[in-house]
């Protein structure tokens, strides 16, 4: 969400998009390759204890009688995202319904970081830097996860894994490690199966490889390109002083934009998390089931 500020990496409008892309980062060894984005794990890892945490609480707090509100929101999410699996996948693996709930609920958590003041956090991390002696314009922070890319990668990565397992446990390794050579072209005769085998392959492993690419990039672009928009909204009334005219003309632009992609985000950041779990379900289905 986009607010009116006093940017800390100076007044130009690329020096304060600069600074909102540039990642708290720590350098561990001399190689570019270990950098960490702080930022990104500390968020990452606060999501997870919210997520964990809050729905901890509702199976503590649950009861059979007249549910709460809360809990009735609960309830619903947890019983629309067992349905699907039921409906899509068709093993017997217990743990793709909880993964799937877990996807959902933490894309959606992290994702939702991204409708907080696109200035707030930065500039209470700026003012704790400038308490501690430091430059306050290097006091980068970036607070949505899923718009660094390292981050949709992993889970999608995670995915991958998790759908090669279901794989072998579903159809053992010799009929799993088989199907790489007889689908998706299929041949009578064993001449047949061993002139298509070298094509299967290598469509397999193109669509195995695309699987996690397309999950990620995904993700990643959209919440990138909805964290920018922010920035982009930000800087509309960037630089001129509370007493210009443009300020007040802008400003109010800048309301009104700041308001339509709010609530439109709202349905991105919702559908981006549903689109990761159903597609995450649909692969670990396909895994499961014999060509």
């Amino acid at each position: 969400m986009a607010t009116p500020h006093e940017p800390a990496a100076g007044a130009d409008m690329t020096g304060y998009i600069q600074h909102h892309l540039h990642h708290w980062q720590l350098q561990v060894g001399d190689s570019a390759f270990m950098t960490l984005n702080l930022d990104t794990l500390i968020f990452t890892l606060l999501c997870c204890a919210t997520f964990l945490g809050l729905f901890v609480l509702f199976a503590r707090r649950a009861t059979a009688g007249v549910p709460g509100k809360l809990q009735s929101i609960v309830e619903a999410v947890v019983l629309f995202v067992d349905g699907l699996v039921k409906e899509t996948f068709h093993g017997k693996s217990k743990v793709i319904a909880p993964m799937s709930l877990t996807l959902f609920g933490l894309i959606f958590f992290m994702n939702f970081l991204d409708l907080l003041p696109i200035d707030f956090l930065p500039w209470l991390w700026s003012g704790a830097h400038s308490l501690a002696g430091h430059d306050p314009a290097h006091a980068y922070l970036r607070i949505v996860p899923t718009a660094d890319l390292n981050t949709p990668l992993g889970m999608a990565l995670a995915v991958f894994f998790m759908v090669q397992y279901v794989g072998l446990s579903e159809k053992g390794v010799v009929k799993f490690f088989a199907e790489f050579f007889t689908a998706p072209f299929h041949a009578h005769g064993a001449l047949g199966k061993v002139l298509l085998s070298p094509a299967n392959l290598l469509l397999r492993l193109i669509e195995e490889a695309v699987r996690p690419v397309s999950l990620s990039l995904r993700l990643f672009g959209n919440m990138y390109a909805g964290e920018l928009i922010f920035i982009l909204i930000a800087v509309m009334t960037l630089g001129a002083g509370i007493a210009h005219a443009s300020t007040w003309f802008l400003g109010f632009g800048q309301f009104v934009a700041d308001f339509g992609w709010t609530a439109f985000h709202i349905l991105i950041i919702t559908l981006q998390a549903f689109i990761f779990m159903v597609l995450s379900i649909v692969y670990l289905s396909m895994a499961a089931e014999s060509h």
